[in-house]
């Protein structure tokens, strides 16, 4: 169900649920269409360094796309910046990554200097959302880490990145609330879907 939403608050617990929601098989299904379909956008873009995220709170589960992409494709995880509050880092991972849990009890690569991947040298950033909305809206879990940190792509700083966000059909709403900070994204990849939005920067 498509809805219009004025609070960001009742956005949010309403498309947690409904994602939460979602039963075993379908959610299995729904995850094999987005490996699927990751793994044609990464040939598609011949992209060498991709961002992709762990399933936290009912997300999808992108793992298997490890498996599954071309042979050479690095990947890498976020992990809260050490230096920078409520900004994001993103550390090259592999199934052999030494992980932890950070703060909010989300598994993360252990930080590394060497493991740094900076978003400059990235073609593709996978993102999650709770909700996002006919125009690219995109509703998060309420931290802003992804609105900092892709604050400078935005301005057009990052000319090679292209982010996409990744949802069940279920989070799909007609309108979002946002504000100012939020960061609308050019595509957002549904099991069903690729949804792409007119974006100036893209």
């Amino acid at each position: 169900m498509n809805a219009v939403f004025h609070d960001r608050h009742a956005a949010r617990r309403h498309f947690r649920a409904a994602r939460n929601r979602l039963s075993p098989d379908a959610r299995v299904a729904a995850d094999q269409s987005l490996c699927a379909a990751i793994v044609d956008l990464i040939k598609e873009h011949e992209a060498q360094s991709v961002g992709v995220f762990l399933p936290n709170d009912g997300e999808p589960n992108l793992t298997a796309i490890l498996q599954q992409a071309p042979q050479g494709t690095r990947f890498a995880l976020p992990v809260l910046h050490p230096f920078s509050e409520g900004h994001l880092l993103f550390l090259r991972y592999d199934q052999q990554t030494p992980m932890r849990p950070n703060i909010y009890g989300i598994p993360e690569p252990e930080l590394s200097v060497e493991r740094v991947t900076p978003l400059s040298s990235m073609q593709l950033l996978f993102v999650p959302l709770v909700a996002f909305d006919a125009a690219g809206n995109r509703l998060g879990m309420g931290g802003g880490f992804y609105d900092r940190t892709l604050a400078a792509w935005q301005r057009g700083h990052l000319p090679n990145l292209r982010p996409i966000g990744v949802a069940y059909n279920e989070q799909r709403a007609d309108a979002l609330p946002h504000a100012t900070w939020d960061v609308p994204l050019p595509a957002i990849l549904t099991p069903d879907k690729l949804w792409q939005f007119p974006l100036k920067n893209v």
